[in-house]
């Protein structure tokens, strides 16, 4: 059992509703090629794809698994702030509780954070996503912002619930922690959000343009929920690329047709120093880790 600060962490509420899908300036995304392509986006409740599932082939854009949730709480003293805070404070495997509308009662998990737009996403099982509405509140026990590894600390770990944590099982070997992946990313195809001055909340995308790569590294098959390795990025304090650094980040929202976009990631850990060995494991993805489907 690996120790951290878990019984230091504070556990706070945030609250957000169901957002709706929305489009911006046009109908139109143009491809990578050039192509002018109408398809779903980011919002809503998508109930035929959820973690598990393909991040790939699907005839969408940035679609987010599950139900997008968003705060739109407006203080003039701080615009933005309240979904800013839901955004920063809500971790991976935290529980999600529906408190109003027909579903009211019913409990999800945190599965994602998507920048940009600003989303906290959730999976609900099925049942419950027929019942949801656009709209209905979503209460979130925001519990893992300031969770550290004691015995590692070159090691940063954010956006993550301590028991997200004990599920993926890290396994120290020396002054380092073997941690479970389904792929290996390299740093050169890494897209939109790089650059970002923090990590703990929104992600960064994986270009799949590049069809050699693609092959190369077997990424063709990458799901919703997938834990992967980033080689050569430092997530410390922002997405730098760093050689020999290494993070682990979890994969949000479906494969893009725009250039510089494609599956995004947030991260769950970091290391500048290269102290992260990945370890190929085709079931480390969310729905499995925390079992939130019975058909996988």
């Amino acid at each position: 059992m690996l120790r951290t600060n878990v019984e230091k962490l504070v556990k706070i509420s945030v609250m957000g509703e169901v957002s709706s899908p929305v489009f911006w300036r046009s109908a139109y995304r143009i491809s990578a090629e050039g192509k002018p392509m109408v398809l779903p986006g980011v919002g809503g409740i998508t109930y035929n794809i959820r973690v598990g599932d393909p991040a790939v082939g699907w005839m969408a854009d940035h679609v987010e698994p599950g139900v997008s949730v968003q705060n739109k709480e407006k203080d003039e003293r701080f615009p933005g702030g309240a979904n800013m805070a839901l955004n920063i404070l809500a971790c991976i495997g935290n529980e999600a509780i529906v408190v109003s509308g027909e579903a009211k009662g019913a409990k999800g998990v945190v599965t994602g954070k998507h920048g940009g737009i600003e989303h906290v996403l959730v999976d609900f099982p099925p049942e419950t996503l027929e019942k949801l509405l656009i709209g209905d509140k979503i209460l979130i026990k925001a519990f893992g912002v300031g969770l550290e590894l004691l015995d590692y600390p070159e090691i940063k770990v954010m956006n993550m619930d301590p028991r997200f944590l004990e599920a993926i099982n890290p396994q120290p070997v020396g002054d380092k922690l073997e941690i479970p992946v389904t792929h290996i990313i390299p740093a050169a195809i890494m897209g939109s959000g790089l650059g970002a001055n923090q990590t703990y909340s929104g992600d960064y995308d994986i270009q799949l343009f590049d069809e050699p790569t693609v092959k190369e590294y077997g990424l063709e098959d990458l799901r919703l929920g997938d834990l992967v390795a980033i080689q050569d990025a430092d997530h410390s304090y922002g997405r730098t690329y760093r050689k020999g650094a290494i993070s682990i980040g979890i994969v949000v929202h479906s494969n893009c047709v725009t250039s510089g976009h494609g599956p995004g990631v947030t991260t769950l850990f970091t290391s500048k120093t290269g102290k992260i060995i990945p370890r190929i494991d085709s079931d480390a993805n969310i729905a499995k880790l925390l079992k939130l489907r019975d058909d996988l």
